[in-house]
Order: structure tokens, then C-alpha cells, then sequence
């Protein structure tokens, strides 16, 4: 649950309706994610309101996102992140609960840059039609064994830079389930700046420097799969430096 702070602060900016928002949808593009306290994104929306529009549907400013990933049994995609391999895909189901639409997504990243394809569908699902295989199939993975493997819910800010080819996406309320068993981030803000070209000239990339936020890979499937199916049972060391800086950001959030 958000505080009337928050919700006074995203109202403070222009809005965009979802169709203005189309030529920057960026479907290939680089991105840099960011992590940060809920205490430092109320800071930081506060400096950029004037840069920035934010989108709304039907009235609403902060909205609602569930998706469900696949993986192969061993996780394959999932470890191809664990070892940080440069081409490497992501499958989800992903359903924007305000706007009642739901898209089968494959998520390529390669050179650096990510591409993301999508096609309707009428809902998530936990199997894959044949239709969904195909178009999997299509954007060059191989999709016949794979499975849904969790869920995840969050709610979303969008802004779009009024003079700059950008967008930036806020996440917060972030959850995990698979099995009933359900894991909680809800004191985690992740910003994912998506842009054709990384440029340094963004009125966000520059506040965050000034804050010393730095850029920060983050996944987050990659980090539901640890927290939902225990760190005993799945490789990742190459994400414990990221656990613990989420883990120092809830204790912050926490004494705060």
C-alpha cells in the first residue's frame, strides 16, 4: 500500500493516455535498471515531475500488472541469467489489469540490447497453446519443454520524457507465488530506463548519478526463483551481492 505522499506526488504530474503513448514504445531497445528505497523514489519523483508525463488509464496513475514465467524443468533460462550469457531469452504471460489486456511475451536479449515480441491472448495461462508454441518458436526459442514455473504482481508508474525518445517504468508492491506460497518485496522500487540508445543525457540517469544510485542488473524472475524456491535448492552466487543490497534496502526501509 502506497501513502498519500506518494499518491499526491504522481498526480502532480502531466498525464499521457495510453494511445499518445505508442511512439515511444520501444520493442527493441537498451535498458538500465536501477534499485532504490521507497524513501529515495518519492525524493527523486519529486525533482522530475516537469520532465516527465505519466500515464493514465481511466484515472488511475498507478497500475496493476500480473505475469506468470516459464522456464524448462532445470531452469534453463534461469541459469543462462545465473551465468550471465549474453543471449539469452525470458517467457511470461503478463496481464495489465486496468487496461484488460493480455500478451504472450518473449524477451531476447542479445548485444547488449533487448527486444522484446508479444501477441494477444485472452488471459494467462499455466499451459502453452499451440499458437503460443509457435510464436515462441518463432523469435528462435525453442519452447517445447517449457512450463510455468511462478507468478508475480506488482504496480507500475510510466512516465515518458517530454522532449527525450525514453520511458521509465517505477515498480513497486513487487510479490512472488508458485504453490501458495507467496514472498513479499513490497519495500523494493526497481526503474527500468528503457531507451533506443543509452544516453546519459536523461533527466533520470542524471539524478540517479547525482544520488549515487547506480545502474544495477536485476531480474525480476531471476529473483522470485530464489526466493520462492530456496536457496539451498537453486545456484545463486552470482546473485548474492543482489540479495544483500535488497536486503539492506528493507532494513533501511524498515528503521525508517
Amino acid at each position: 500500500m502506497m501513502s498519500q505522499q506518494f499518491d499526491n506526488i504522481i498526480h502532480s504530474f502531466q498525464s499521457i493516455s495510453l494511445e499518445e503513448m505508442d511512439s515511444v514504445r520501444l520493442m527493441n531497445r537498451q535498458d538500465t535498471k536501477f534499485v532504490m528505497s521507497l524513501d529515495q523514489l518519492l525524493s527523486v519523483l519529486k525533482e522530475i515531475n516537469t520532465q516527465y508525463k505519466i500515464l493514465e488509464i481511466e484515472g488511475k496513475r498507478l497500475l496493476s500488472y500480473n505475469s506468470t514465467y516459464f522456464d524448462e524443468k532445470e531452469l534453463s533460462l534461469y541459469l543462462d541469467h545465473h551465468r550471465g550469457k549474453k543471449d539469452r531469452f525470458k517467457v511470461r504471460f503478463r496481464k495489465y489489469l486496468n487496461s484488460n489486456l493480455t500478451f504472450l511475451e518473449v524477451k531476447h536479449k542479445t548485444k547488449g540490447r533487448t527486444d522484446k515480441r508479444r501477441i494477444v491472448v485472452d488471459d494467462i495461462h499455466e499451459n502453452l497453446s499451440s499458437n503460443d508454441h509457435d510464436f515462441i518458436d518463432s523469435t528462435g526459442l525453442m519452447s517445447e519443454n517449457l512450463e510455468a514455473v511462478l507468478s508475480n504482481s506488482f504496480d507500475r508508474i510510466t512516465l515518458v520524457n517530454t522532449t527525450l525518445n525514453e520511458r521509465l517504468t517505477i515498480d513497486v508492491n513487487l510479490s512472488f507465488e508458485k504453490n501458495g506460497i507467496r514472498k513479499e518485496l513490497s519495500d523494493i522500487v526497481i526503474a527500468e530506463l528503457k531507451q533506443e540508445k543509452i544516453s546519459r543525457n536523461s533527466p533520470f540517469y542524471a539524478l540517479m548519478k547525482k544520488n549515487m544510485i547506480r545502474p544495477y542488473r536485476i531480474s525480476k524472475y531471476c529473483i522470485g526463483v530464489v526466493e520462492l524456491l530456496g536457496k539451498e535448492n537453486i545456484k545463486y552466487n552470482s546473485f548474492k551481492r543482489k540479495l544483500l543490497r535488497i536486503a539492506k534496502l528493507k532494513m533501511n526501509t524498515n528503521a525508517a
